[in-house]
């Protein structure tokens, strides 16, 4: 007899893809519970990106069409806005509507305004992957390949997942040594 952990059951790919979604989402809401409003615009070094308010009131972005180097180390906020970014214009291409720019894509501000808008990507996402058929995974996906036929739907699945978990890590860090207090120096 095989053992359920050792040799699991084949599972249909898009039921996969959504368990591995759900675990990342699980562990990613840890942190989101915890968010304090003062975690999102701590800079942890002095080369940070961040997110800087503009003389309308919105929130901007810090960004270069080419990565610096050294890359600045993003605060919760940057991050946060930049995981609204991908996943709001992964949710157009997988939901069919017109993707939109990165303008476009307005961070809410810190604490719970961003919990909630990212809580609120996640169930568009959901509704679009609830929507999906085993068939739909092997169509060519529109985003992020820009129509490259050797990238599925169920490639832009997976890479979500991918990027998620490591936007939730990078967040998570970032409120766990904000959380720790200053580095103690020898």
């Amino acid at each position: 007899m095989a053992d359920s952990l050792t040799d699991p059951a084949p599972r249909p790919p898009l039921d996969l893809l959504r368990w591995q979604f759900d675990l990342t989402w699980s562990l990613f809401e840890y942190h989101l519970e915890r968010l304090e409003p003062d975690d999102f615009l701590w800079e942890p070094a002095a080369l940070c990106w961040t997110m800087r308010r503009a003389d309308d009131g919105t929130w901007v972005p810090d960004w270069a069409d080419t990565e610096p180097d050294p890359v600045p180390v993003p605060t919760v906020a940057w991050l946060s806005w930049h995981l609204g970014w991908w996943w709001s214009v992964a949710g157009d291409h997988a939901h069919g509507r017109t993707p939109r720019e990165r303008g476009d894509i307005v961070w809410p501000g810190a604490g719970e305004p961003t919990v909630t808008w990212l809580r609120s990507l996640r169930a568009d996402w959901l509704e679009a992957l609830d929507g999906l058929a085993e068939a739909d995974l092997e169509t060519t996906a529109s985003f992020p390949w820009q129509d490259d036929p050797r990238h599925t739907v169920a490639h832009m699945v997976a890479w979500v997942n991918a990027e998620l978990m490591k936007n939730a890590a990078e967040i998570g860090q970032l409120r766990l040594q904000r959380a720790a207090g200053e580095p103690l120096t020898h």
